[in-house]
C-alpha cells in the first residue's frame, strides 16, 4: 500500500507540475491561439500569426486589447471579427509607419512648410 501511495503521489505532483506550467486555457482562449493570419506587413511578413500573438503585439494598445477580449469573451464579437479587426489594425500601423518612413527619406518636407509659415507670419 505505501508503494501504491507513493506511486499515486509520484502521478499527481506530475500532473500538478503541468499545471503550473501551463495554467488551465480557456475555450475563447485556445481559439484565438489556434486561428492564424496570413500576415504580409512589417515583422510578421510571410508568416502565420495567431490571433492571439497580433492582439498582444505592440501594434495592439492594451486598452483596446482588454476592450476585444471582453466583447469576444461577452460573444458581441465572433472570432472571425476579431481575426479581421487585428489584423486590420497590425496592417493600418504598419501602412502608417511606412508613410513615415517615406516621409523620413525628404527630411526637409516638413521643415519648409513650417519655415514657410514662420516666415509669412514675420511678413504680417
Amino acid at each position: 500500500l505505501t508503494a501504491v501511495k507513493a506511486s499515486d503521489k509520484d502521478t499527481v505532483s506530475a500532473a500538478g507540475d503541468k499545471d503550473e506550467d501551463a495554467p488551465k486555457e480557456e475555450p475563447w482562449e485556445t481559439a484565438l491561439k489556434a486561428t492564424a493570419v496570413d500576415m504580409e506587413v512589417g515583422e510578421f511578413r510571410g508568416h502565420k500569426v495567431s490571433v492571439w500573438d497580433l492582439l498582444h503585439s505592440k501594434y495592439i494598445p492594451e486598452e483596446n486589447r482588454k476592450e476585444l477580449l471582453e466583447l469576444y469573451q461577452a460573444g458581441e464579437l465572433t472570432l472571425e471579427q476579431v481575426k479581421t479587426v487585428v489584423s486590420t489594425v497590425v496592417a493600418k500601423a504598419e501602412a502608417a509607419k511606412a508613410e513615415q518612413s517615406a516621409h523620413a527619406s525628404s527630411p526637409r518636407a516638413e521643415p519648409t512648410v513650417a519655415e514657410a509659415e514662420h516666415a509669412h507670419l514675420r511678413e504680417d
